[in-house]
């Protein structure tokens, strides 16, 4: 704790715990990019390719955008570029859920900036990964340590949520969440966006994306809204477009059903 509380000190001197900076667009030569394909023409990563990179805000930064917007081409690229390893542990895998074949490749394409005391500490935790990840764990016998004993399949999709983010985010780094809610109820959600605000308070830098407004109503984030327009910032949480879908329907569902429910 005294390692973590003089680590915490020196971030705030930093500025807020800003360990990770920023990702250059970087094409790789060995690979080169087809711009006029998937994931190049997405607007978001169309505008970070303009751009010369995208910024990583300090704090908490949710992504928010209708599916297909690239919320999670992003964030999984950010997640594959940070070079995270859990260096508070010795045992157990403390990153999260490796790469796959699906993942776009626009990570290839990105050089990431860390800050020069920044922690190499986090986690990605990507919804659609866990449960295979979960089952990986499960049938190692080093990781039962890690775990204290417990088989992470062995409870609801919830739960095994639930011990990841006990045990996973304890430590000050760069934590990125894919849709962390599909597995949350609303109360184990609450619980989430304290968990963010206690993370961000500590030193860590968050990165979310979420079609969730309980989730993305934590106080003082930065929201960006990615769609058709590439990726823009949106200063209240009340002017974003996923807030007003769901007051709007939850106002008055049947303005909606009448027109999907057969009579």
């Amino acid at each position: 704790m005294d390692r973590a509380r003089d680590v915490t000190s020196t971030l705030q001197v930093m500025g807020g715990g800003r360990h990770f900076e920023r990702v250059d667009w970087h094409p790789n030569r060995t690979r080169p990019p087809d711009l006029g394909a998937w994931p190049f023409t997405i607007p978001c990563v169309a505008q970070i390719i303009a751009d010369g990179g995208f910024d990583i805000p300090p704090g908490v930064t949710f992504l928010v955008g209708e599916n297909g917007s690239g919320k999670s081409t992003l964030i999984e690229a950010l997640a594959a570029s940070y070079p995270r390893h859990g260096h508070w542990s010795s045992w157990g895998n403390t990153v999260g859920p490796e790469g796959s074949q699906e993942d776009a490749e626009l990570h290839w394409h990105l050089r990431p900036r860390r800050a020069h005391m920044g922690s190499p500490a986090g986690f990605f935790l990507r919804a659609e990964a866990m449960h295979a990840w979960f089952a990986g764990l499960d049938e190692d016998p080093n990781e039962e340590r890690a775990w204290g004993g417990a088989r992470l399949n062995a409870r609801s999709h919830g739960e095994s949520f639930l011990e990841v983010l006990r045990q996973r985010f304890a430590d000050i780094g760069v934590y990125f969440l894919d849709e962390p809610e599909a597995a949350l109820s609303f109360r184990s959600s609450l619980g989430l966006v304290a968990l963010l605000d206690a993370l961000r308070s500590e030193g860590s830098q968050v990165v979310v994306a979420t079609h969730s407004p309980l989730v993305a109503s934590l106080p003082g984030a930065t929201l960006l809204e990615l769609g058709d327009w590439g990726i823009r910032p949106v200063d209240r949480y009340d002017e974003l477009d996923l807030v007003a879908s769901w007051r709007s329907y939850l106002d008055a569902p049947e303005r909606y059903l009448r027109h999907l429910l057969a009579d």
